[in-house]
């Protein structure tokens, strides 16, 4: 009687992953409230699943103001984490004071600068291998699902977080990947709004229209809040809170203050 062939490294390791999927749906998933019921009650555990791939996009007509809250929205996840973050970027446009005012130290945040777009993405894949990370950002315009799906299994693996912050390089751009499947738990889309008013005259908090577009296992939903603080956390605007109607404010946080906030103008 022959033995029976030893299966090939490739063949195993297909079968691995396939295992990995299999088991996924099981496995103890931990996850990072926001800290707002509203939005707590739509996601699987109650907050956003750590050790996954999620997405962030700017809302509203593309523009520099609402870019400037889709990375401030990230940004505050990130806050509210522990340890280093990879950071994978085109275009070194990044302000970090900007994180710094809503919690994320730049001192614990590592930037990669890839030469083009097709690099970024195996740059954001092979971070999620390292466990000494707490999360990637990767900023891509375009995310197909094979490579999506290789950030998942990674994530999972490693439990190391992905946050896919999506820049688009015009609208046209944005019409042809918006609707696009990705293996992404979550995504999200965050609009800029007339910040939050004040007894006197200036500028209040900042505040957002953020949209769960889609959510593996939870409900979709869209909520008026406020922006992140100095630690990272949304609030409800106070309309909301004592269950008034006034939606008054100020231009949106001031076109100045908001574009400074992602590009340091």
């Amino acid at each position: 009687m022959h033995p029976e062939p030893r299966p090939s490294i490739a063949l195993q390791d297909l079968r691995n992953r396939i295992h990995q999927l299999e088991i996924g749906g099981r496995r103890t998933v931990r996850v990072l409230p926001f800290g707002i019921s509203e939005v707590d009650g739509r996601l699987p555990g109650g907050g956003l699943a750590l050790g996954a791939v999620h997405e962030v996009a700017e809302g509203g007509d593309l523009g520099v103001i609402h870019a400037a809250a889709a990375t401030l929205f990230a940004a505050g996840i990130l806050a509210r984490m522990t340890g280093p973050v990879l950071w994978c970027l085109r275009a070194s446009d990044l302000y970090a004071p900007a994180l710094c005012q809503v919690g994320l130290d730049p001192n614990r945040v590592i930037y990669a600068e890839a030469p083009d777009e097709k690099t970024l993405p195996l740059l954001v894949e092979e971070g999620l291998r390292h466990r000494g990370l707490t999360a990637v950002v990767g900023e891509l315009a375009k995310l197909p699902m094979v490579a999506s799906r290789r950030m998942q299994i990674a994530a999972e693996h490693s439990g190391v977080t992905a946050i896919i912050l999506r820049r688009w390089r015009s609208p046209a751009a944005a019409s042809a990947e918006i609707g696009q499947p990705t293996a992404a738990v979550t995504r999200w889309r965050v609009s800029a709004l007339p910040s939050s008013p004040l007894p006197a005259p200036g500028i209040g908090r900042r505040r957002w229209r953020v949209e769960l577009v889609r959510c593996r296992g939870g409900v979709a939903g869209e909520w008026d809040i406020e922006g992140c603080d100095e630690e990272g956390r949304l609030g409800l605007p106070a309309h909301l809170a004592d269950g008034s109607a006034s939606r008054q404010g100020t231009l949106i946080e001031g076109t100045a203050r908001a574009v400074g906030l992602r590009f340091g103008t």
